[in-house]
């Protein structure tokens, strides 16, 4: 099923990220973590892609067998990163045939060791242009990222909001966000995004906090802003991994049930292939039925 057809359909609406394992221990945890978060419903889990083929053919057979083998459906990550248009036609294609309907079309970040992202000859220099062939030549809903504290390369919250815009005009049909932990900042690209004129559904990303270290390397990585509340409590549970988890998935419930209220089609959950902090995030929305829409009139009061 289409995603543009899952966002107008269903509420609410959850999704997860996977990424393809390195080797068989790896898999076997990953299909383990798949089976626990099956009875939530998602309406989509999405695979990360790698550059290079061993990494590409992975994503491929990952997408294959969730979707064919489990059910689910599949949105495939791919990326301008050491492709020739050629070899991601070949990719396309593919994927056409396995049945995948859905694609997450993204620039990709630079190779590990390099700190600019440069086109590969024959290839693709920005999403857009991959996008855009996307929608000349197939027929799969197109998804694309937004970022609402602003790309880490982009020059302002302006040029990052036209870059969005020409996702737009080139055929995204769905938006999903970079991670964040401050729902305002959401909130605040979310009503500039709508004054731009654009009107394309908008998932916002959560990642709950598991790994005091990990997030630090993430939120740097992306851009994203830990705010000072959260950082102090993070701070005060320093080496004990069981309470930074727990206060974690406290948050990111918080905060899941906050952007739902106000009215977020969904969550897409940055899972890092394990599933008890995002199981219980989801569990308990759904057990407290909490998901469910403020009134307007409270909405326009916050």
């Amino acid at each position: 099923m289409r995603i543009s057809e899952k966002l107008a359909s269903v509420r609410p609406f959850f999704s997860f990220e996977f990424f393809p394992p390195k080797d068989d221990a790896g898999s076997k945890q990953l299909f383990q973590t798949i089976e626990t978060l099956v009875p939530l419903r998602p309406a989509f889990v999405s695979i990360t892609y790698g550059a290079g083929g061993s990494t590409r053919a992975r994503t491929v057979a990952l997408a294959k067998q969730i979707q064919n083998d489990i059910g689910l459906t599949v949105v495939a990550h791919v990326t301008c990163v050491g492709s020739t248009r050629a070899e991601l036609r070949e990719l396309f294609d593919d994927l056409a045939r396995a049945g995948i309907q859905n694609i997450l079309a993204l620039r990709g970040d630079p190779p590990k060791g390099e700190t600019a992202f440069v086109a590969p000859p024959g290839g693709f220099s920005y999403a857009t242009e991959l996008i855009a062939m996307l929608k000349r030549n197939y027929d799969f809903c197109i998804g694309a990222a937004c970022y609402p504290e602003k790309h880490v390369e982009a020059e302002s919250a302006h040029a990052d909001l036209a870059n969005l815009k020409a996702k737009v005009d080139a055929g995204a049909d769905f938006f999903v966000s970079q991670l964040f932990f401050d729902n305002e900042k959401f909130f605040d690209f979310e009503k500039a995004v709508r004054r731009e004129g654009i009107d394309t559904p908008i998932v916002p990303g959560l990642m709950p906090i598991t790994n005091f270290e990990q997030i630090q390397r993430f939120t740097a990585m992306c851009g994203a802003t830990i705010p000072p509340k959260l950082r102090v409590e993070m701070d005060s549970r320093k080496g004990d991994a069981r309470a930074v988890e727990d206060l974690g998935v406290s948050f990111a419930a918080m905060q899941a049930t906050g952007l739902l209220q106000r009215g977020s089609p969904g969550i897409h959950f940055y899972t890092l292939n394990r599933s008890p902090a995002t199981r219980a995030v989801v569990s308990a929305i759904l057990a407290a039925s909490t998901w469910r829409a403020l009134p307007n009139h409270v909405v326009e009061s916050l």
